[in-house]
């Protein structure tokens, strides 16, 4: 094992979104010294020259580039010139001003929906480009894409060791709850506490509940990405791209269900399918990173709560977006 020192410092990009803040949880619980953070306001990282700035000045050994344009099917169906745009620009950025700076290591977080839409299941690593890609995000998984190919080509011609992780469907402390630009789990979560909350008899969700999408925890995930960036190392002439994930997927109709009873709605749920469904199944193979000897801790039900908890204390903050 090729474990970090904690006298590193370490860039996390991106550390106000929701895998950012994980990230700095985890390392600050390792007991990591010098956590390199700045706000968007602080350090635009779609501008190249203030990136450029940055890492002159302050000389990180690690970075972990969680910063990204996301949201769900509706923001990337209505936003998909800034999805790809901003999604590149942060890419670009970081991933050159790193190995000009000589950073050492990188972890590079991409999606799931890199993979063909009609992949087979589960989806492994080879699976990457074998086919068209799901439509209503199609601009986001060329963009995490393009960030993987430079990972690798930096690898190849630099030498340099950076890694590629795939994370499932994302949840936990720090969601967006902002319905029109959440992901599905978040936007059940306060549509259904609202929906009791009003005493509403039905709350509409869209598509048919059919498809099946796999959900890990953040605090899993940014678990997951210490212990590979501690452990995997790139070959210097490819890009290990490792997918992290729970391993397990449920019906969005299943997981309706679950959100329902968490959230105490008693009211009937009805399916919009008018509304487009996205990609049939999701689900990752991640065979590569359970033999390296890691597996998830938080259980769906069990962060499903922790989630409808954490919307309850950003309602109380004032946080939550309308």
């Amino acid at each position: 094992m090729s474990g970090l020192s904690p006298s590193v410092r370490v860039f996390v990009a991106g550390h106000r979104g929701m895998v950012g803040a994980a990230l700095v949880r985890r390392l600050s619980a390792a007991g990591f010294k010098h956590i390199l953070t700045h706000s968007r306001t602080e350090l635009d990282l779609t501008n190249q020259a203030a990136v450029d700035a940055f890492f002159v000045a302050e000389r990180p050994d690690v970075v972990f580039l969680a910063a990204a344009k996301v949201g769900g099917i509706l923001a990337n169906s209505t936003y998909p010139a800034e999805f790809i745009r901003d999604n590149l620009a942060i890419q670009d950025n970081v991933i050159h001003a790193a190995w000009k700076a000589g950073v050492r290591r990188l972890v590079f977080l991409g999606s799931s929906c890199i993979y063909p839409r009609d992949c087979p299941q589960p989806m492994r690593e080879e699976h990457l480009l074998t086919g068209p890609l799901e439509p209503t995000n199609a601009p986001y998984a060329v963009a995490k894409i393009a960030g993987i190919a430079m990972c690798e080509a930096y690898n190849r011609q630099y030498g340099t060791d950076y890694i590629a992780v795939m994370p499932t469907n994302l949840y936990g402390a720090g969601d967006n709850y902002d319905l029109s630009g959440s992901h599905v789990l978040p936007a059940m979560i306060r549509k259904f506490t609202e929906a009791r909350e009003r005493g509403d008899a039905t709350v509409t969700l869209w598509g048919s509940g059919t498809p099946r999408r796999e959900f890990l925890h953040v605090d899993d995930l940014a678990d997951a990405c210490l212990f590979l960036a501690e452990r995997v190392h790139a070959d210097h002439g490819g890009m290990p791209l490792i997918n992290a994930g729970w391993g397990k997927d449920i019906s969005i109709r299943e997981l309706a269900e679950l959100v329902q009873k968490i959230t105490g709605f008693s009211g009937d749920i009805v399916w919009d399918a008018s509304k487009p469904d996205g990609t049939p199944r999701k689900l990752l193979d991640t065979s590569k990173l359970t033999a390296l000897g890691w597996t998830p801790r938080i259980g769906l039900e069990d962060g499903v709560r922790q989630s409808a908890a954490d919307f309850h204390a950003e309602r109380e903050k004032g946080t939550v977006r309308a």
